[in-house]
């Protein structure tokens, strides 16, 4: 079996909810779209069909039917899947929606944690999401206080969010000396916070069928989508700016072994300049407006990551990373056969059609194609598509 998958070449916010949406388009309504990692705070625009949506716990293929699996490796947020259900419900959409039992869940309690931690943490913020993703991860790495997806079908699943609650909150406020009746945390104890969430948790019961990822070899057309990028993932420089999730091919081979899916074509996508959203170092950042009109209507500022924050691509460390992957990917992946091509977006923001990038240091400008060119040669990759208008119904396509 053969599947496709799509990873941010970057710090997030690349493209690649618009790639994966190109990708289905030639697979037909039958694609089951796979969240390789990372948890709610994916924000993965597509705007198609006159329709747009950011997509978060949902695969991006859903405006065209494609069904999502949540991964062993995906964290579920029950209170932000049913914000995200009924946005798609209005839209005309009931995407399936199936999930490993595996994978770890969020509780309103992480969330609280998270953003207190935060607000705490003042001028020295990590530009964290406020989601509760990396105090899940940490919470579920601690056995006693584990909450998979498997666990909300169970019958004590009162009990265990009980111990959430009183044991592991007040421990986790205490280590990082947060004050527990104040800010986020104010209302933590609040029996109408477990009241709600037990209503949430049934609600993702009822939009959510338990099915392994072995079970993705016996299903549709499949297209792994991976979350934030490749700077961003836990083993890269920087902590604490990254993410807690392994954001390149590593999540990707374990699933595709497990399911036995035995070749992958990947895309790893990027804008042709640079962005972070959120605190922390970036291999360039530079006011880019002389050569980039940036029209993004996803990535608002807010309390949480701050504003938007833009540099210049170098070609070269982007091919670097992108060959360590695949290296990572084909070590891990035993006989899995992976290849791999490039998706360049954004390419209708460059002021008068002249853009500029990084080489050796120094600036150099010219236009969409050698921009293209540059980036083929880098990477050692074929360009499979070209974006140049917000909309999907609009793109230049290589294979």
């Amino acid at each position: 079996m053969r599947a496709q998958a799509v990873i941010g070449a970057s710090y997030g916010d690349e493209g690649k909810g618009r790639t994966v949406d190109w990708l289905a388009a030639s697979l037909g309504p039958e694609v089951v779209v796979v969240r390789s990692n990372g948890g709610a705070q994916a924000g993965h625009t597509v705007e198609t069909g006159g329709q747009r949506h950011v997509f978060h716990h949902i695969g991006s293929a859903a405006l065209r039917g494609a069904a999502t699996h949540l991964s062993r490796f995906m964290v579920s947020h029950p209170i932000l899947l049913a914000e995200e259900c009924a946005a798609l419900g209005a839209m005309g959409l009931a995407p399936r929606i199936t999930a490993d039992p595996r994978g770890w869940v969020t509780t309103p309690w992480d969330m609280m944690v998270n953003q207190a931690a935060e607000l705490a943490r003042g001028k020295g913020r990590h530009g964290s999401c406020g989601l509760g993703f990396g105090e899940t991860v940490g919470r579920c790495e601690q056995t006693a206080f584990a909450l998979t997806v498997a666990d909300l079908w169970s019958a004590d699943l009162r009990g265990k969010l009980h111990a959430i609650r009183s044991a592991w909150l007040g421990a986790r406020a205490a280590e990082l000396g947060l004050d527990p009746h104040d800010g986020p945390l104010e209302h933590a104890s609040a029996d109408g916070v477990l009241e709600r969430f037990l209503d949430q948790c049934a609600a993702f019961r009822s939009r959510v069928e338990l099915s392994g990822d072995a079970a993705l070899g016996r299903q549709g057309p499949v297209i792994f989508e991976a979350a934030q990028g490749l700077l961003l993932d836990q083993g890269a420089e920087g902590f604490p700016f990254v993410t807690r999730s392994s954001t390149g091919l590593a999540n990707i081979a374990a699933i595709a072994g497990e399911a036995g899916i035995s070749a992958l074509e990947v895309t790893y996508a990027t804008r042709c300049y640079l962005t972070r959203h959120g605190r922390g170092p970036m291999e360039d950042e530079r006011a880019i407006d002389g050569w980039f009109v940036v029209e993004d209507a996803t990535n608002h500022a807010n309390p949480w990551q701050e504003t938007l924050r833009f540099g210049l691509l170098c070609p070269e460390r982007l091919g670097e990373r992108i060959a360590a992957d695949l290296g990572l990917g084909r070590g891990l992946g035993g006989e899995l056969a992976i290849t791999a091509s490039l998706a360049l977006t954004c390419l209708d923001q460059a002021r008068g059609g002249c853009l500029a990038w990084l080489e050796r240091g120094a600036v150099v400008t010219g236009d969409a194609d050698a921009l293209a060119a540059k980036l083929v040669e880098a990477a050692g990759l074929p360009l499979a598509v070209q974006f140049a208008s917000p909309n999907n119904d609009f793109t230049t396509q290589y294979r």
